[in-house]
């Protein structure tokens, strides 16, 4: 008799879970709810509380001029006239102009001072003050960085280039290839444990506000020299990772790549820029060059959390030909307000976030046609060629002291097209009436009265919801964009939240008031209040203008009087 062993078949694999649906059950566990809270670490570990500053310890950096805004209005782009096409004429591509981008972009803005605390603030706002974005340039030789192109890590804290590899000439010409001439790139990553630190599973979802705040931030720095912005959406994670050299990183403190964005001199004509995407064999080839520069570690410790892994994992983006399809849809004339000339740059570098309201201070109907405005397509409008994509989020607004207009509750809708599908899932919006009055703009009054608890009572209670002039939740088009492209919408959808939000933050400044983000609601009773009867919308980002309350106590100091010193 023989003998043999037989081998145990294998048990069936479950198959993967499909992305889509992973994204949908995170939206869901990581909602607010009147009687619990997303999951959240419960009390702050303060031992291990993330640097804010990233560094690439070995890496040559370069630092960069400090363009400090000109005393004089003559000297600077002004306000309104650099958001309308052919206004700026647009800079050379150098050491300087680049060192302006990222001053006014991503770099550091004040330092803050109470008691023995002392912390910076930048440019891009960030949920919480803890910048999970970190940018990067790519960009070929540029006198008096590098003469080769270049990969290059931007340090917020110095101001500074950190080069962490070198394009050889062919591979760059190749790379740039659909740019045209004089343009570079600039791409950004998070790291995703300097938000999750202290807010949890639903770190995730303030992460993206903050990719599209820097997006929203480069925009209109780059608006500024005269350039324009605009996000590649066909280039994948995958490539966008390697490209800067981060695929490697592993551990809590690793950058996960999320978009690059080409940057160059507007059209003469001022028609729409809309840059080529690198190829994938130009990509392959520019990621072959070294890497130098090991990673700082950010804190001591920290915390797993399986749900942003996982919900990172699923919107992961793959390559793709023709992501978008822009279906133009109507844009606002273009117009320059009439009201007293502004500089650009002091609104951008003096932007800050309100951390309370006055409860008094009002504003005009004109003034909040007119930020509705900054946020919705315009001809000419140098920062909608930012997105690949038509709008996809509609505002509900909040009004609460502005002259001129009834208080309540009304609806923007961004892009007009969606009306129908607006009546069709909300039972306020089917009762709506249009205001005639509105600078050209969509806006449907839903609900008339004080709803200034509701307000307050759909934001966690918080009191600046309810003390400003108006306050809005946005809305975005949920399940129909999952279903058409894909999970890797998802993050998209709080850029575009992020980038409204940063438009609303400067256009507050420019009318003497301030703005905050409010990354806290409860999300579906949002959607109660506005009668939703199924996930065509979803609540993604809360933002509130008003009156700022400043805190004596706080004292603000110039934040590069102390630049640390780079190395060679």
């Amino acid at each position: 008799m023989s003998w043999f062993r037989r081998e145990r078949p294998a048990p069936p694999q479950p198959p993967p879970p499909d992305p889509v649906a992973l994204v949908r059950a995170y939206h869901a566990a990581s909602t607010h709810h009147h009687h619990r809270y997303a999951f959240g670490p419960g009390e702050l570990d303060w031992a291990t509380q993330p640097d804010p500053f990233r560094r690439y310890v070995g890496a040559p950096s370069v630092a960069l001029e400090l363009v400090e805004p000109g005393d004089e209005l003559g000297d600077e782009p002004r306000y309104e006239p650099a958001f309308c096409s052919g206004e700026v004429p647009p800079a050379a591509l150098s050491a300087r102009s680049i060192a302006q981008l990222f001053f006014d972009s991503l770099a550091l803005s004040a330092a803050k001072r109470s008691g023995d605390a002392h912390w910076y603030l930048r440019c891009n706002p960030s949920s919480g003050n803890l910048h999970p974005t970190e940018g990067w340039l790519i960009c070929g030789p540029l006198r008096g960085v590098s003469d080769t192109a270049f990969v290059a890590h931007y340090a917020p804290r110095a101001h500074a280039l950190e080069i962490r590899a070198r394009i050889a000439e062919q591979a760059w010409s190749e790379l740039a290839a659909g740019l045209g001439p004089h343009a570079c790139f600039v791409a950004l990553t998070t790291i995703h444990w300097r938000e999750a630190w202290k807010y949890g599973e639903r770190a995730f979802r303030y992460c993206q506000h903050d990719v599209g705040h820097a997006l929203g931030a480069l925009a209109v720095a780059a608006a500024g020299l005269g350039w324009r912005a605009h996000v590649l959406d066909d280039v994948g994670s995958d490539e966008v990772g390697a490209l800067l050299g981060v695929n490697e990183q592993r551990g809590p403190f690793a950058e996960a790549p999320e978009v690059l964005v080409a940057l160059g001199p507007a059209p003469a004509d001022g028609s729409a820029w809309r840059p080529l995407a690198p190829s994938p064999q130009a990509l392959r080839a520019a990621s072959a060059a070294v890497r130098v520069g090991i990673a700082n570690e950010l804190s001591s410790g920290w915390v797993d959390w399986p749900a942003i892994e996982a919900v990172h994992a699923a919107t992961r983006k793959p390559r793709t030909v023709g992501a978008h399809t822009l279906g133009l849809s109507p844009r606002l004339p273009a117009s320059v307000p009439d009201r007293e000339p502004i500089a650009l740059r002091r609104v951008v570098r003096g932007r800050r976030s309100a951390v309370a309201f006055d409860a008094r201070t009002g504003t005009t109907a004109d003034a909040l046609w007119q930020a509705l405005a900054r946020t919705t397509p315009r001809a000419g409008a140098v920062l909608h060629d930012l997105a690949p994509f038509d709008p996809t989020v509609d505002l509900a607004v909040f009004v609460h002291r502005v002259d001129g207009l009834e208080a309540g509750l009304y609806l923007h809708l961004r892009d007009p097209r969606r009306a129908d599908r607006w009546r069709a899932v909300s039972t306020l919006a089917r009762g709506a009436t249009r205001v005639e009055q509105a600078g050209g703009l969509e806006v449907w009054r839903l609900r008339s009265g004080d709803l200034r608890a509701h307000a307050r009572s759909v934001s966690c209670h918080q009191e600046i919801a309810s003390d400003g002039c108006f306050a809005l939740a946005m809305l975005a088009e949920f399940d129909g964009q999952l279903d058409s492209r894909g999970a890797w919408m998802y993050p998209r959808l709080y850029w575009e939240c992020g980038w409204i939000g940063q438009m609303l933050y400067l256009e507050a400044e420019a009318l003497g008031l301030r703005a905050t983000g409010i990354g806290c609601f409860f999300d579906d009773a949002l959607h109660t209040l506005l009668g939703l009867q199924d996930a065509s919308f979803r609540s993604l980002y809360h933002f509130t203008v008003g009156g700022a309350l400043d805190d004596p106590r706080i004292t603000s100091e110039a934040p590069y009087a102390m630049r640390p010193a780079v190395g060679p």
